[in-house]
């Protein structure tokens, strides 16, 4: 089972671009973690279910041995520089094509172009709803107009080849959403506040409204492209009380048949599973949580699996700086899943040719389906 799915070549349905330029020890911790900073004396990133994974998984790709010591391993790094690193772990990651979210792109961070060509794949971009309507609002849009603006910059978004949006409301207002389409006369007094908030701080524009995450993910529905929601798991930055996407339940019913995609979802990727199984349009993954979990990765997997209908589970890595997590994140998952579908032909629970067809639906079908990426 492993051996196929190997063998397959992977959707990432939902990442984020990576580093361009060499790390130093502090700096390659920093990444490995949600955290703003890899830990206080004494505490390394390295000493950690994700630093083991690297240990174990990653040495091999820049001509290690397994279990490289983390001096050793950031040596080797160093010695290939950051091109050189990046080309092989996302080629090693077996990708075909990369749903890239651009909503936090520092200086450093890759495009999706570039990051399809070191991978050989395909490289669709996922436009982040808040990042365009806080663009909207720094450039000055009259909050009369607002609505008008950001719907008009979403449709450019898309036409131009976009194949998704993503709202990240759980940072910022957290999921209890309603699922009532917010009049104007509401999204221009929400727009009116958030260029007053900003300008009374002299800060960029921040949307933490819970009427514009509502008003932006209806034009995202009005768009009829997938809608996907950061769910549970993340930086600091998150109120995990308010991530749990049995919160959404009401918008969720009020988008369908538009596709929900519900992404990461640790701890609650048994809720996720759940709202799969009853909500026509919800599809699930369990990306950043795979490779930071490391071991125990097969246990969410399968956990997932519990009850998330099997066409309705997709491939994520979540990979955002270093190369390594499209590397950990599609191997973890293809051993976790291979585990998990290779049990059940043991148990008689299904059929060998029932194992692959699943992995396929898993791996890169149901992604194809519902972002029309035939």
């Amino acid at each position: 089972m492993l051996e196929y799915l190997e063998s397959l070549r992977l959707v990432d349905h939902h990442c984020h671009g990576v580093l361009g330029e060499d790390l130093g020890r502090t700096a390659f911790e920093e990444a490995l973690t949600e955290a703003e900073t890899a830990g206080p004396p004494g505490v390394s990133m390295f000493d950690t279910q994700v630093g083991f994974a690297l240990r174990r998984w990653c040495p091999p790709v820049l001509g290690l041995g397994a279990h490289a010591e983390p001096e050793e391993y950031l040596a080797r790094r160093a010695e290939l520089g950051a091109a050189e690193v990046n080309r092989r772990f996302l080629a090693a990651a077996g990708l075909d094509v990369l749903c890239v979210d651009t909503g936090y792109t520092p200086e450093a961070i890759l495009d999706p172009p570039a990051l399809g060509r070191l991978a050989g794949a395909r490289a669709h971009e996922i436009v982040r709803l808040e990042t365009v309507a806080e663009r909207a609002a720094a450039d000055g849009v009259e909050a009369g107009r607002f609505a008008g603006e950001v719907r008009s910059r979403l449709h450019a978004a898309f036409a131009a080849g976009a194949v998704g949006a993503k709202s990240i409301a759980a940072y910022r207002a957290g999921l209890e959403l309603s699922g009532v389409r917010p009049p104007e006369a509401e999204v221009a007094g929400a727009a009116g506040r958030l260029m007053r908030a900003a300008e009374s701080v002299g800060a960029p524009p921040r949307v933490c409204d819970e009427t514009l995450h509502r008003f932006l993910v209806w034009c995202a529905v009005d768009a009829g492209v997938p809608v996907q929601f950061h769910v549970g798991y993340g930086d600091v930055d998150a109120d995990l009380r308010r991530g749990d996407p049995l919160l959404l339940i009401e918008l969720l019913r009020a988008m369908a048949p538009v596709p929900a995609m519900l992404l990461h979802n640790y701890p609650f990727h048994r809720h996720a599973g759940y709202l799969a199984q009853v909500l026509p349009n919800v599809h699930v993954d369990a990306g950043l949580a795979t490779h930071n979990l490391g071991h125990r990765s097969p246990a969410l997997i399968a956990e997932l699996l519990e009850l998330a209908p099997f066409g309705k589970v997709l491939y994520s890595s979540d990979a955002f700086g270093l190369a390594e997590l499209y590397h950990l994140g599609a191997l973890l998952f293809r051993r976790g899943l291979a585990g998990f579908l290779a049990g059940g032909v043991e148990d008689g629970a299904w059929t060998a040719r029932d194992a692959e067809r699943v992995a396929g639906l898993v791996a890169s079908g149901n992604a194809r389906r519902v972002y029309g990426l035939e």
